[in-house]
Parts: structure tokens; sequence; C-alpha cells
């Protein structure tokens, strides 16, 4: 039996059969990769495909000796995050095609991803990139999220939806793309020296102190 995340896969109600999560980043898809899914699906002739909350396809109930030959027939490597680490990031579709939009959440978005997500941390960490304060990507209760204002991004730290939910509090504002990608390394180095295992960003401000973490992220 493979431990969970073991080879991008997570062990299902049934303890038999085996989920898998393609890595699309910011939920952007092509018509080939849907067809690769597709077909790996009708190849395993899997009982489930769902969406997630994360815009994700789980692909499920693949028995643990598909999950190689899974993973080689979709085109992708099986390390995609799961487990304590940076999650898929959530990004509405900013300026880039909604007429709400003040800043290039799919811009920002895709760097974080590049640079940030599988990046092993202390728990799960969640991040939302939301192109107005409509927060359509759900920025305020993500770990960090970016809002886009006229001026700039507005960052949000210590939101979660999990057993206990927490919302997000302001941070900083009117930062530029660059500035927004430094102060998310700021964050997460932060949360990788000082969180404990199996404890949110939320938990860790919490603990420390709001004024404490701040000043230690903001120098």
């Amino acid at each position: 039996m493979l431990k969970d995340g073991e080879k991008g896969a997570v062990l299902q109600r049934d303890k038999k059969s085996y989920a898998i999560v393609p890595h699309f980043a910011l939920g952007l898809v092509t018509p080939e990769g849907l067809r690769r899914v597709a077909d790996v699906a009708e190849k395993y002739k899997l009982p489930v495909m769902k969406i997630t909350s994360a815009n994700r396809i789980a692909m499920v109930g693949f028995k643990e000796d598909q999950i190689d030959q899974a993973w080689n027939d979709l085109g992708m490597d099986p390390g995609h995050a799961v487990g304590m680490c940076v999650r898929s990031i959530k990004a509405c579709p900013g300026t880039a095609i909604c007429s709400r939009g003040k800043q290039d959440s799919l811009g920002l978005g895709m760097e974080l991803d590049k640079k940030f997500h599988g990046f092993e941390l202390p728990n799960k960490f969640k991040m939302g990139v939301s192109g107005c304060m409509n927060n359509c990507a759900e920025t305020p209760i993500k770990d960090l999220g970016f809002v886009g204002k006229k001026k700039g991004w507005t960052v949000l730290v210590g939101g979660n939806a999990a057993s206990r939910p927490q919302l997000a509090r302001e941070l900083i504002k009117d930062l530029s793309d660059e500035e927004a990608l430094e102060m998310a390394d700021k964050v997460m180095k932060f949360f990788k020296e000082n969180g404990k295992r199996s404890e949110r960003l939320g938990r860790t401000i919490d603990r420390v102190g709001f004024d404490a973490f701040k000043e230690a992220v903001l120098s």
C-alpha cells in the first residue's frame, strides 16, 4: 500500500483504490491536456472524475499497480503537490479576461505557481489571487492571498477554511507584481522557520503575535 501522497496518489475510502490529480496551473487547460485526461480515464475505466475546489481534475479509481503507467500516459511527473506543502494556486481570470479585473491575477498566479508549487512547509499552504475586491479566488480564506486594487496588490495572511475556519488579515497593500512575489517568499520562509507541524499559518501568527509576524516579514 502506498503512503498518502506517494507517487502523487491518495488512498480512497475503500482502502483499495487511489486518486491522482494532474496539475493544471491555475486551472488553465488545453484541448490536448483534456484529451489526455479523457483517454487515461477511459483506458483505466475510472468510475469518478471530479473538478476540485482548486480547479484541478481528480481522477479516482486507480489500482496501485496502475499509478506509474497512468502518470506516464498523462505525460506528467507524479510529484504533484499533496501533503504538507504549497498546494495548487487558485486564481481568477483578472485583467486577462474579466472586465472587473484591476490586476493581472493569472500573471501573478502563474509566477507564484512556478516558484512555490510543492514547496515543503510545516502544513499545507493555500494561496489565492483575486484580480479585484470580489475575491473570486476565495482570497480571504487562504493562508496567503493577493487582492488586486487600482494601485496594486493587497496582501492577506492567515486565512483557512478547515475545521477551525479563520479569516485572513491585511498585511500590506499597493505592491507591484515583483514586490508581491518577494512578500510571498518572506511569508513562506517565516512559516517554514516558525510554524509547527500540522499548524496552519494563521495559527502560527496567532501564537507568535500578528505584530511580531508583521515586523519579521516587513523589515
